[in-house]
């Protein structure tokens, strides 16, 4: 069965940095576009960043274009979102999702704080 088990989530300061790691089973990995997404307490969980199944293609929201890069390594059916110039307002909850199956991870916590 599907299975996205995201890590790498944790407090950092203002100004950090962090990586986020989603590894993915039970399904052909390179053959799908991945996505990240996030929710952060009281709102609704949007959209962050995507990526075709070759990895060459990416759209960010442009709340965090140019700070957050998406990347996805097929041979270790691993997606990636580094996270630089972190803000408080970054903090959420942050998910990998699978569009093919609807599927979404368990989420990591990212908390941007002083």
């Amino acid at each position: 069965q599907v299975q996205l088990v995201e890590s790498g989530g944790g407090l950092v300061q203002p100004g950090g940095s962090l990586r986020l790691s989603c590894a993915a089973s039970g399904f052909t990995f390179r053959n799908y576009p991945m996505s990240w997404h996030r929710q952060a307490l009281g709102k609704e969980r949007e959209l962050v960043a995507e990526i075709n199944s070759s990895g060459d293609i990416t759209h960010y929201a442009g709340s965090v274009k140019g700070r957050f890069t998406i990347s996805r390594d097929n041979v270790k059916n691993t997606m990636y979102l580094q996270m630089s110039s972190l803000k408080p307002e970054d903090t959420a909850l942050y998910y990998c999702f699978f569009p093919g199956r609807k599927y979404w991870g368990q989420g990591t916590q990212v908390t941007v704080s002083s």
